[in-house]
């Protein structure tokens, strides 16, 4: 009686190690005598005990750090670029059963891939052109852990660290830029102010009147500094028949 007993409680307790509990989270893929069964979970489930295992995966999107990678531009300069990785198991199935180590082989990917795109890219394609990056990036890497059972939700570039004379070289290129840009605009200044100065000088010759009065503003202007500076105003009119007198003289020598 009592070895029946006590063979009862041994099953029973058999029984009772094959109760698990999966969070809401997590999903257990169950293997039977090494051959893949199902995916239970999340709350409660049996497995047989002896017969049956589990592994349990966690289901919720992860980070992945991606160091500093130090790798040459299509250009030939030599840069450092770090990211950052977000990623889930969509199929546990396939993510215990086609790799080992999903994570490590998403992370050694995802960090060949990141070499392998910026080598095809130039200086300035990776400084200006990040978002596109990140997106063929995160295409390249999807696509290849898609049947692993992984999806890849979003890849960004953190930094991008670039040696010290090159950054130098930006600067001078960067002062360059500007120094040009402000020169063009003073240019097209001078020549508007030009062409309005020539349309005004125009106008005045056509209407001496007008020649008067900004001739009395002129001098309301000097007046402002209660300077001592005397002024004498010529009549338009002299200057008129003195450049007609200048005129008839030049014509009078080249008859002559």
């Amino acid at each position: 009686m009592t070895t029946v007993l006590i063979v009862s409680l041994s099953l029973l307790l058999i029984l009772l190690s094959g109760f698990r509990i999966a969070q809401e989270y997590q999903r257990a893929v169950v293997f039977r005598l090494g051959r893949f069964i199902k995916v239970k979970g999340p709350g409660w489930y049996w497995i047989i005990p002896i017969l049956e295992r589990q592994q349990t995966l966690d289901i919720r999107t992860k980070t992945v750090d991606l160091e500093h990678q130090e790798t040459i531009t299509r250009d030939s300069v030599t840069i450092k670029v770090n990211a950052v990785l977000w990623f889930k198991v969509i199929d546990t199935e396939k993510a215990v059963i086609k790799v080992a180590n999903f994570n490590q082989a998403v992370y050694q990917f995802a960090v060949t891939a990141l070499r392998n795109i910026i080598g095809q890219h130039q200086l300035d394609e990776v400084l200006n052109g990040r978002e596109q990056i990140n997106s063929k990036l995160q295409q390249i890497v999807d696509s290849a852990t898609e049947h692993w059972g992984i999806k890849i939700e979003m890849v960004e570039m953190k930094d991008v660290e670039i040696p010290s004379a090159m950054q130098r070289a930006m600067a001078r290129e960067a002062e360059a830029i500007r120094e040009k840009r402000a020169r063009i605009i003073k240019a097209e200044a001078e020549l508007e102010a030009s062409i309005k100065l020539t349309e005004g000088a125009k106008k005045m010759e056509e209407s001496p009147f007008s020649l008067e009065l900004r001739r009395m503003q002129m001098l309301s202007e000097i007046g402002i500094d209660n300077n001592t500076t005397t002024v004498i105003l010529i009549p338009s009119e002299f200057s008129n028949a003195a450049r007609s007198l200048t005129k008839m003289v030049d014509q009078q020598e080249k008859k002559n």
